[in-house]
This record gives C-alpha cells, sequence and structure tokens, in this order.
C-alpha cells in the first residue's frame, strides 16, 4: 500500500480521499474547513491529518487534490506552504480539477524543474460517481507517469482515458462539459416549450427517452426538476467556470462556440437569479420564470 495524499474536502474530493483509504492507503489530508478532516479522520483508519499542503506533500508519493479553478490550483501548489515547497523529487502531483489546458501545461513544467511529476486528471461522475468509486478521469501528461500511478487511481474511478501530453486531459473534460451543458440548455428549452404547451412533463420524458433524442443525462437530471429537487451533485457556478474555459480554449484555437455562448450567458442568468450553489438541473429556473410555468409532476 502506499502513501498518498489528498486536498481539498468538497463535494468530491471528500468521497474521493475515503476511496483512497478504504482501498488500504494511508491518506495524508488537508482542507481549508479543519472540522472536515476531523470529520474524515473519524470515519476512517489510515487517515493523518495534516497542518498545510506542504505538509501533505512530504508525507507523500503521489498527492491528488481537488479545487475549484485555475487560481485556486495554481496557488494551492505554488502558494506559501504549498503542495510545490514539501513534494520531493520523483512524486507525482495529480490535479484531480478542472482548469485551463494552459495552466496544466504551465504547471507541469514549473514541477518539473523541482523534479516532480505532474498530471491533470479531471473527472467527471459528479458526487455519485464520486461516493461509489465510480468516476471517469481524463489524464493529461507523461504516459509512463500515468502508468506508475494508474493503481492509485482505481479506488476512485474504473474508467481512465490517456488523452496524451499535459493539458490534454483538461481539453476532453471540456470538451464533455460542453457537450453536457448544451445538452441541459436544450432539455430546458424543450421541456419549459412542451409544459407551456400543455404536455405531461413525465409523459415528455418517456417520449424523449424511446426517441432518437434520448439522453443519458436527460434521463437522470429529469427526476430531479420533476420532484424541485435542486440539492447540489453539479453547480451551476461551477459549470459556468468550465464554459468560460471552454470558451477561452476556443478563442486560443480559433473555434467558434456559437452554441456555447448562449450557454454561458443562460447559466449567468441563473447565477443573478440567486441559484449559482443549486444543482445545473436548477438553471431550468430561467426560463419558467420567463414564461411562468414549472415543470413539475402533475
Amino acid at each position: 500500500m502506499a502513501k498518498l495524499g489528498y486536498i481539498g474536502l468538497g463535494i468530491m474530493g471528500y468521497p474521493m480521499a475515503r476511496n483512497l483509504a478504504r482501498a488500504g492507503h494511508t491518506v495524508a489530508i488537508w482542507s481549508h474547513t479543519a472540522e472536515k478532516c476531523k470529520k474524515l479522520a473519524g470515519e476512517e483508519k489510515n487517515i493523518v491529518v495534516c497542518g498545510s499542503a506542504k505538509e501533505v506533500a512530504e508525507q507523500s508519493e503521489a498527492v491528488f487534490y481537488c479545487v475549484g479553478d485555475t487560481k485556486m490550483s495554481e496557488d494551492l501548489v505554488f502558494g506559501p506552504n504549498g503542495i510545490a515547497e514539501g513534494a520531493k523529487p520523483g512524486s507525482v502531483v495529480v490535479d484531480a480539477s478542472t482548469v485551463a489546458p494552459s495552466a496544466n501545461v504551465s504547471m507541469a513544467a514549473r514541477l518539473k524543474e523541482k523534479g516532480v511529476e505532474f498530471l491533470g486528471a479531471p473527472c467527471t461522475g459528479s458526487r455519485p460517481g464520486a461516493e461509489s468509486g465510480n468516476l471517469t478521469f481524463m489524464i493529461g501528461g507523461d504516459k509512463e507517469v500515468f502508468e506508475r500511478t494508474r493503481p492509485f487511481f482505481e479506488p476512485m474511478g474504473k474508467r481512465l482515458y490517456y488523452c496524451g501530453g499535459h493539458g490534454m486531459g483538461m481539453h476532453a473534460k471540456l470538451t464533455q462539459n460542453l457537450i453536457l451543458s448544451n445538452l441541459l440548455q436544450a432539455f430546458n428549452e424543450g421541456l419549459v416549450l412542451s409544459t407551456k404547451a400543455g404536455i405531461d412533463p413525465e409523459l415528455m420524458l418517456d417520449i424523449l427517452d424511446n426517441s432518437a433524442a434520448k439522453s443519458g443525462l436527460i434521463a437522470f437530471k429529469a427526476p430531479f426538476v420533476f420532484r424541485r429537487d435542486f440539492s447540489t451533485n453539479f453547480s451551476v457556478k461551477w459549470m459556468h467556470k468550465d464554459i468560460g474555459l471552454m470558451l477561452e480554449s476556443a478563442n486560443e484555437l480559433g473555434v467558434p462556440l456559437p452554441l456555447t455562448s448562449l450557454t454561458q450567458q443562460m447559466f449567468r442568468a441563473a447565477i443573478a437569479n440567486g441559484t449559482g450553489d443549486e444543482d445545473i438541473c436548477s438553471t431550468i429556473k430561467v426560463l419558467e420564470g420567463i414564461v411562468g410555468v414549472e415543470v413539475k409532476k402533475s
């Protein structure tokens, strides 16, 4: 069993760190919220609570972390008492967050100067996947480093896609979220339209599930909308952040993203309406409010 580190005990990070410990690894942890560390240490053996990210890195052959955005990732690694200060030559730093692909490239280069390896490994599967250990990871970096650390990923995720060099995992994740967010916006528009016309939402979902418009995302999210349950698996504000990263990458690569630009505005409207911390399926409330209907069980 290995000595690993995990930093960031949010919706995704807490169960990911827990799964590493349950697999038998010794897991050094740190979070800005000390209570989360105490709680996890009380629930699981093999947990070592640390006082800083630097201390986690000092005790680990591989450090995983999952944070909200690019700046948080860079600050966690290179800031005071950060991972870079404690990481040993030959160790591996794994960013499971969704950040700018260009940041992955620059962070990998900076860590390489210290003899530390880096992998950008964003994941998908939301809270249910994190809790069950069934996340999907999209990995960018040196392939040999990935193969060496593969066993550490396996307690957290069952599908591991090696996508290429530094930044490629992030490009894959942003593409996945691009399609997901636009599908969600299409669902919002379609169900608000059909509900306004008088079609029962559950009947409409059954039609969709048995047509070429069938979508795993819609089949999963629609029941939450119908029962007005917007508890967070993946928040509006973080998807909005990801959409911004998609558009930044598209600008760098000269790719027009007209649908995604509109979807960004709808997510921004949802945040302005005060639902930024709710699940992404709550974005339907923007259109509902405009036309005066609720998509719910009859």
